[in-house]
C-alpha cells in the first residue's frame, strides 16, 4: 500500500525538472494543502531537500545518500507480485537478516538494504567493509526450487547482469572475476555472497547477497584494502544517487533471477562472459582445499566451473576456489 511520501514522490520524480503544485499533490493525495505540507516536511527530515515557489508549486533538488525505501520502491521499475522491500539502518548481515525472515516464513522475494554492516562477510568468511559511507548492503531472498548443481551459473548470471548495468548507468568499464568478484580497473568495485538451504534435491532457500562500493570516497578505506578497493564515485569523480542506482540494481537482480529461472539466460549468457569475463587466457593460481592450481584459464563449462589448462596441456575443472592472476614479469 503506498504511503502519502510514495504519492508525492512518484509525482515529483516524474515531473523532473520540472513544478508539481501543492494543489496538485492535495489532489492525488486527497488531503489539504497543510497535510502535504506536512508530509513534504517528514520528506525533508529523510534528506530531501525542495526548491518551492508560490504559484508554481515544489521541485526536488537534493536527494538521501542513505537507503530510503519509498524512494527506491517509486523508482523500481521491476516489481514481482509479493514483492517488499525492508530498510534498515543498522544490521549484522543483509543475508543474515534476509535469513531470519525467511524462517520467519516472509513471502519471497523481498529484498533487504541497510545503511550499515557490522558483520559484514564476503566468501569464505571473510569481514566485508561495511560502513554507513554510501555503499550499498543488500540481499535478496528467493525460494526458487530449483537443483544445486545450478548455482554455479547463477552467480555467475547475476554477477554478469550487474557488469552490464553499471557499464550503462555509471559510464564505466567494469568485469567479472570468477566466481564472485566485480572489479573496475583491476580493483574490487563489489563482491557477491549466494547462499541456499537445500533440501533433498532442491534448494528451498536462496539468498543473494551484494556489497557494492557506490559513493565510498578516495582515502575512505580501512588500511587492509586501501590498495585493493574501489568505489563507482572514485572512478567517476561524482557521487551518485545512491537510491535511483539501488533501484536500478534491484529489479535488474530481480529480472535477472526471472530469466535464469525460466531458462532464457542461456541466450545471452555467452555474449555477457565475453565482454566481462577478465580471466579467459590469463595465468592464474587457483586454491581449492589448500591445494594450488597453476594454469590458464580456457572459459567455463555449462554450470559455471572454470576450466584451467595446466602446464602439461591437461584440462580441470573447479567449481569453488579462489583466484590469483599472475602478473606479468
Amino acid at each position: 500500500m503506498p504511503t502519502p511520501e510514495h504519492l508525492i514522490l512518484r509525482e515529483l520524480t516524474a515531473r523532473e525538472p520540472g513544478w508539481v503544485s501543492g494543489a496538485t499533490l492535495a489532489s492525488k493525495l486527497g488531503v489539504s494543502r497543510v497535510t502535504v505540507w506536512l508530509h513534504m516536511n517528514k520528506l525533508r527530515s529523510a534528506g530531501f531537500v525542495f526548491a518551492a515557489q508560490r504559484a508554481r508549486g515544489y521541485r526536488i533538488i537534493g536527494r538521501p545518500s542513505q537507503p530510503y525505501a519509498p524512494l527506491i520502491e517509486t523508482q523500481l521499475k521491476v516489481r514481482p507480485r509479493g514483492f517488499s522491500l525492508v530498510t534498515l539502518d543498522e544490521t549484522d548481515s543483509t543475508n543474515d537478516e534476509a535469513e531470519r525472515q525467511l524462517a520467519a516464513g516472509r513471502v519471497t522475494p523481498f529484498a533487504v538494504v541497510a545503511r550499515r554492516q557490522t558483520h559484514g562477510r564476503g566468501r569464505l568468511g571473510r569481514v566485508w567493509h561495511s560502513e554507513p559511507n554510501g555503499n550499498l548492503y543488500l540481499s535478496v531472498a528467493f525460494r526458487p526450487r530449483t537443483a544445486p548443481e545450478q548455482m554455479g551459473a547463477f552467480t555467475l548470471w547475476m554477477g554478469l547482469n550487474l557488469c552490464e548495468l553499471l557499464a550503462n548507468f555509471a559510464q564505466v568499464t567494469p568485469g567479472l572475476k570468477w566466481p564472485n568478484d566485480l572489479l573496475l580497473g583491476g580493483r574490487k568495485l563489489g563482491g557477491i555472497l549466494t547462499e541456499a538451504r537445500i533440501d533433498s534435491d532442491q534448494i528451498r532457500d536462496l539468498v543473494f547477497g551484494l556489497g557494492l562500493n557506490i559513493n565510498s570516497p578516495a582515502g575512505g578505506w580501512p588500511p587492509e584494502v586501501a590498495r585493493t578497493a574501489v568505489s563507482l564515485a572514485e572512478v567517476t569523480g561524482t557521487a551518485l544517487d545512491f537510491n535511483r542506482l539501488t533501484a536500478a540494481v534491484l529489479g535488474r537482480i530481480l529480472l535477472a533471477y526471472d530469466n535464469f529461472s525460466d531458462g532464457t539466460y542461456t541466450q545471452t549468457f555467452a555474449d555477457l562472459w565475453h565482454r566481462f569475463d577478465v580471466l579467459r587466457g590469463k595465468r592464474i593460481t587457483l586454491i581449492e582445499g589448500g591445494r594450488r592450481h597453476p594454469g590458464t584459464v580456457t572459459g567455463l563449462d555449462d554450470e559455471g566451473a572454470l576450466l584451467l589448462r595446466d602446464a602439461h596441456g591437461r584440462t580441470h575443472r573447479f567449481r569453488a576456489g579462489e583466484v590469483t592472476i599472475e602478473k606479468k614479469e
